[in-house]
């Protein structure tokens, strides 16, 4: 267990650091057990620029507290059972950051950002390559979250938009996911760059009104 905490506690110090967590935004896990299904999460509510041995908890199956605590896990902790029970993700990880949130009001079913290098690091190498990330509403009723969330679980690696809300990435374990994050970030960042260059010149058909 004690492995596990630990690296988690270094991926939160490492988003923290980039300012990926404003306000106790953002939620992170890392399974711990597969039979039975066990993972630790963030706990709800605290400064996740701050270590403190209450930063995470240990949840079920079905995000339940496994031990008596007065802790909460995460209000989206529904999102990682559904990716913890879908897939063999072993780390997942989701955050607020500027980028992501303009990119989620911009485009409304999705976004494609390509002919990046950055790519290779979500294991796609084909020359050229583009990738394709979902944005989903940002339902309050987070049942219904899950439920629009569920069908863009399609592999042990993803990520789902939010809109205006953040971005959700799961790998295989916390290096892949937190490697995924960054990429998906740095495209974020490099394709409104380059938009903001062209004088706002959004490519595509999938813009959000």
């Amino acid at each position: 267990m004690k492995q596990y905490w630990n690296e988690l506690s270094e991926i939160k110090k490492d988003l923290a650091a980039k300012d990926w967590f404003p306000a106790t935004s953002g939620n992170i896990s890392i399974k711990v057990s597969d039979e039975p299904l066990q993972f630790l999460i963030t706990a709800s509510g605290k400064d996740k620029t701050k270590i403190t041995p209450e930063d995470f908890l240990l949840v079920d199956k079905t995000g339940r507290a496994i031990e008596e605590t007065h802790l909460r896990p995460s209000a989206e902790t529904l999102l990682h059972v559904h990716i913890y029970n879908q897939t063999k993700a072993g780390c997942v990880l989701h955050v607020h950051t500027i980028e992501n949130n303009v990119i989620s009001s911009l485009y409304e079913h999705e976004v494609t950002i390509g002919n990046q290098e950055i790519i290779k690091a979500l294991d796609i190498w084909e020359e050229g390559a583009k990738i394709t990330i979902p944005i989903i509403e940002n339902y309050a009723d987070i049942p219904l979250l899950g439920e629009t969330f569920l069908p863009h679980i399609t592999g042990d690696t993803g990520a789902v938009l939010i809109r205006n809300h953040g971005i959700t990435v799961w790998g295989k374990n916390g290096f892949d996911a937190k490697r995924r994050l960054e990429a998906y970030e740095f495209l974020f960042r490099f394709h409104l760059k380059l938009c903001s260059l062209q004088g706002g010149a959004y490519h595509g058909t999938n813009s959000h009104s």
